[in-house]
C-alpha cells in the first residue's frame, strides 16, 4: 500500500480522453470484473459526469456519473488497491454527490455487492440508505451475485460544510 504525506489532499478533476487507459488500469486492479476500454470511451463520449483522482501525477481513482431527470446514478467508482484506507473512495464519493447536486439531482442512487462490506460501509457512513436488491446483477466466481440498490437523498442529507 502506498502510503500518502499527512498533508496530502487528491486532486479529482473531469476525465479526459488520454486518461482512459490509466483509468482502465486502476478498475482492473480493483475489480475482479472490470469495465473496459470501451466503456469508459463511450460514458466520455455520452457526456456522462467522468472524473479521476491523482496522486503524485497518477490516476489512483475515478467515478462515472449518469444523470437523469432529478437524479444521478453512481455508475462506477473505484480507487486502485495501493490507495485504499486513505480516504480517497470517500473523497470520490462526497464529489459525485456535489456534482449530483449541482447539477440538479434530488437523489443518487448506486448498486454495490453484499459482499463488498467496504464499499457497503462506505455508503452507509456517507448516508445511502438500502431501497432494493436485483438478483444476479453482478457475475461472480460461483456464477451471479445480487446488488443492493442504495440511495442518497440530497434533500434530506446535508454533510457539513455542502450546505
Amino acid at each position: 500500500m502506498t502510503t500518502a504525506p499527512a498533508d496530502f489532499l487528491p486532486v479529482i478533476r473531469p476525465m479526459r480522453p488520454r486518461d482512459v487507459a490509466a483509468v482502465h488500469q486502476v478498475e482492473s486492479s480493483a475489480y475482479d470484473y472490470p469495465w473496459t476500454l470501451n466503456i469508459f470511451r463511450d460514458c466520455l463520449r455520452m457526456g456522462y459526469e467522468c472524473w479521476v483522482q491523482l496522486a503524485t501525477d497518477r490516476v489512483v481513482g475515478h467515478f462515472i456519473l449518469a444523470m437523469g431527470p432529478g437524479e444521478a446514478h453512481v455508475l462506477n467508482i473505484a480507487v486502485h488497491p495501493d490507495w485504499h484506507n486513505q480516504g480517497l473512495g470517500r473523497a470520490l464519493l462526497e464529489r459525485s454527490l456535489e456534482q449530483a447536486e449541482r447539477l440538479g439531482a434530488e437523489s443518487v442512487f448506486l448498486e454495490v455487492r453484499p459482499s463488498n462490506s467496504p464499499a457497503v460501509h462506505l455508503y452507509m457512513s456517507t448516508g445511502f440508505r438500502r431501497v432494493g436488491r436485483r438478483r444476479d446483477y453482478y457475475p461472480s466466481e460461483t456464477g451471479r451475485e445480487d446488488a443492493l440498490v442504495m440511495r442518497y437523498d440530497l434533500r434530506e442529507v446535508a454533510p457539513a460544510g455542502r450546505r
